[in-house]
């Protein structure tokens, strides 16, 4: 199956949390790391987020920097990447910052009518499963669509869908220092989670940034 180059980007904390046990978003990026983000952003073709960081989050995921837009625009790209949310049941809130113009929700077959004909008039809607968006189906259909670089921005449960299928290639995190703690407090990757033949990951790189580190890993096949 041809699909994009997928790379999954987020920001933990010391003790690997990435908001608050109360699923609210805490800032855990220093400024050099968000000028990182923002330029991986302008940088891909496509940015990715399930519904459940949009529910918590009303993300934009359009590249704000001038300097960046006009970078995109001498590439003879659009402005902003494409925004793709993937949203089973199409629970995402029709005024949603993400909506509009170049953004695609990936639902499956369960998703009702009556949500997806008011979703449509806000968004490009890509139909990819049965009960649960198809992954693969929904990356071969972007890959066709030109998308070739994908940055995915979470959250934990897409995350591990991804990994789970293994449609993932590399993996960048920057571990804060800040401790939020909670058992409840959602990780990098939840889901059900592993029982054997973990995926194995290549560091790629490690930088102290911002107090923290960032470490770029590959993922193994």
């Amino acid at each position: 199956m041809e699909r994009p180059n997928v790379i999954i980007n987020c920001a933990m904390s010391a003790d690997g949390k990435i908001s608050s046990f109360e699923r609210r978003q805490v800032r855990i990026s220093g400024q050099r790391d968000m000028d990182r983000v923002r330029l991986l952003r302008a940088e891909s073709d496509a940015v990715m987020v399930g519904v459940g960081t949009v529910l918590a989050d009303d993300p934009g995921l359009r590249v704000k920097s001038l300097d960046l837009r006009n970078m995109r625009r001498d590439r003879g790209l659009p402005e902003d990447p494409l925004r793709v949310v993937v949203d089973s049941r199409a629970r995402t809130p029709p005024r949603s910052e993400v909506l509009g113009k170049g953004c695609i929700l990936a639902v499956s077959k369960a998703a009702t009518a009556d949500r997806l004909a008011t979703l449509r008039k806000k968004c490009e809607i890509v139909v990819a499963g049965e009960d649960r968006v198809d992954l693969r189906e929904l990356l071969s259909i972007l890959k066709k669509k030109g998308v070739r670089k994908l940055m995915v921005e979470g959250g934990a449960t897409l995350n591990w869908s991804l990994i789970e299928a293994g449609l993932v290639d590399e993996i960048s995190v920057y571990i804060g220092p800040i401790i939020i703690g909670g058992e409840g407090a959602p990780t990098p990757v939840d889901g059900p989670g592993f029982s054997r033949d973990f995926p194995r990951l290549e560091l790629i790189r490690a930088d102290v940034v911002d107090g923290g580190v960032l470490l770029r890993w590959r993922v193994l096949r």
